[in-house]
């Protein structure tokens, strides 16, 4: 049987170039179908109760009910269905999702800082070390507010709206906010959370498709004020070859503060 809702889901969703996306696409044409199918059951069952039950054919109110148990056992099988997706999928793909990438992994780590209205990206760096950051240090030209003091920050990299992915390799955002709630949300990624002021919420995934020539962007799926709908970036998933050389060509962020 072909799976007409599946494949309906599939044109209308952006594509999924992610690890994990597949089985979050998966669940959602479950969850849809299971949807449909109570439309339909629900829609025939109001038109049979009206037919059935009109007045022309029972003028005289009968108050004791229906005798049969079908309704109960619709409706413990819809109950059925239901925990079998929350506690068969949903959970355990949840559980999944927010165990972070080990250590062994390698996994690119980088800090994404919303604010009104542009994504501040932050790279560690060589050292993968992320330098100190205080309100006290920010400015025009020094939006994360990097301590210029801090050894470790002498080789960390900032940019605006540009966010650079590697290849099927795992990545660990660290995201929160400058001012109010944002949401960071990558469509082809299938990630989408919120960003909070005062919280560093990580969020993490596995690029399965190069950008190539394309642009994909980045998207605030929060309304963040009047500027929110110009709140957009760019990312580009790239080779590990692509990925390096960008990172080569890319000037220290204390640099740029100190000029």
């Amino acid at each position: 049987m072909r799976d007409f809702v599946g494949d309906f889901l599939r044109e209308a969703m952006p594509p999924d170039y992610s690890l994990h996306g597949p089985e979050l696409d998966r669940l959602s044409i479950y969850v849809h179908w299971l949807m449909l199918i109570l439309f339909v059951g629900w829609g025939i069952l109001f038109v049979y109760m009206l037919v059935r039950f009109r007045a022309s054919k029972h003028p005289k109110a009968v108050y004791h009910g229906t005798k049969s148990h079908i309704s109960k056992y619709a409706e413990i099988g819809v109950f059925v269905i239901e925990c079998l997706l929350l506690f068969g999928i949903s959970i355990p793909a949840w559980s999944r999702w927010t165990t972070r990438p080990d250590n062994d992994k390698n996994a690119l780590e980088i800090r994404v800082v919303g604010e009104q209205f542009a994504w501040n990206i932050h790279y560690p760096g060589a050292d993968h070390i992320f330098g100190k950051t205080n309100v006290k240090y920010v400015t025009s030209n020094n939006p994360l507010g990097l301590d210029p003091t801090d050894p470790n920050a002498k080789d960390d990299i900032a940019t605006i709206n540009q966010l650079h992915l590697e290849l099927n390799r795992a990545v660990l955002i660290r995201l929160t906010s400058k001012d109010v709630i944002h949401d960071f949300f990558l469509p082809y990624m299938r990630v989408k959370q919120d960003a909070i002021p005062g919280m560093e919420i990580p969020v993490h995934f596995t690029p399965t498709h190069t950008s190539g020539t394309e642009t994909w962007d980045i998207a605030c799926a929060q309304l963040c004020g009047l500027g929110h709908f110009r709140m957009r970036g760019q990312y580009h998933v790239e080779t590990k070859q692509e990925f390096d050389k960008w990172m080569a060509t890319q000037t220290p962020a204390v640099a740029s503060i100190s000029e």
